[in-house]
């Protein structure tokens, strides 16, 4: 795959999840964030298991062959354990703070963790940045600020959540650069459902009671987020991250807070002011600036050693 490519399926994943703030919101109206979380994994982890035992076909597993390749080699297992773990964590702020914050802040404090990215990269993977992502990044932090209102001060405990929720998020996209050289994007997007689905359903039976009632009022937000929002994209994301470099992609996704933002606007009556606007914009541009950069060299360099080539 090219790298403009990649970047486009990473562009249109960023679409996928700027409408799906707006869902996740209203699911909030019915369940809880734990039976929510919960909910979406499950569902998840349920579309992609077929594609997942194709998968393990294709690399020589057979049920019935005692010396056949293994349904998940063990570096793919750990590699997903770790993901799903940082997955579960950023997906649990994310949602308690959307039971304040709104769609359309949802969005755009969920992508400061475009600013953690290339700082963690740089700290955990002595990656130093490339020069047209310094002012990427900048332009993105920028654009978040502008989308805020120019104010921190006006932030509810849920922003607050949603913001630190970016921690999470940034160790989760440099985890799934090192699930992606596996070649098996089903398998690892599944693995990590699947954490995600046992540890929130241990949430859900310690701290909510679910009734079926409210699972099927809010059956059309689980479905867009659990197989659209979940299963689709994410195994895109880890498609994608074995042709670009994890801090460049982040700085792409971080357009879902503009999709977010008109997302919110339409649907939910969520108006932006014109610095807001301005913000907005400030992430298209910095989308661009990264996507028409010269190619990071060291991209591969969390790929396992026998898939790097």
């Amino acid at each position: 795959m090219s790298r403009l490519n990649a970047n486009l399926l990473l562009l249109f994943t960023a679409a996928i999840w700027g409408l799906a703030f707006v869902f996740q919101k209203t699911a909030m109206d019915v369940l809880g964030p734990w039976t929510f979380i919960a909910s979406r994994a499950i569902l998840a982890t349920l579309t992609l298991l077929p594609f997942a035992y194709y998968e393990a076909r294709r690399a020589g597993f057979r049920a019935t062959t005692s010396d056949a390749a293994p349904f998940c080699p063990p570096g793919l297992l750990g590699a997903g354990l770790w993901a799903g773990s940082a997955f579960f964590l950023g997906a649990t702020l994310q949602q308690l703070g959307l039971k304040t914050a709104t769609a359309t802040n949802g969005g755009f404090l969920t992508a400061l963790y475009v600013i953690v990215t290339p700082i963690l990269a740089w700290i955990w993977l002595r990656r130093t940045p490339g020069k047209a992502l310094i002012p990427a990044v900048a332009l993105s932090f920028i654009g978040t600020w502008a989308l805020g209102g120019g104010s921190l001060d006006a932030l509810s405990s849920g922003d607050r959540l949603i913001a630190a929720c970016a921690l999470f998020w940034a160790v989760h996209v440099i985890l799934s650069e090192k699930g992606a050289g596996f070649g098996r994007p089903a398998m690892f997007t599944m693995i990590q459902f699947a954490v995600v689905a046992t540890l929130a359903t241990i949430g859900t039976l310690l701290l909510e009671a679910p009734t079926l009632q409210a699972l099927r009022a809010a059956a059309l937000e689980i479905a867009y987020v659990g197989i659209l929002s979940s299963a689709m994209t994410f195994t895109l994301l880890t498609v994608a991250l074995r042709y670009t470099a994890a801090s460049e992609a982040a700085v792409i996704i971080s357009t879902e807070s503009l999709f977010a933002a008109v997302a919110g606007a339409l649907l939910l009556g969520e108006r932006l002011t014109p610095l807001a606007w301005f913000g907005a914009g400030l992430i298209v541009v910095a989308t661009l600036v990264v996507q028409l950069a010269p190619r990071p060299t060291s991209h591969t360099d969390l790929r396992p050693k026998e898939n790097a080539t």
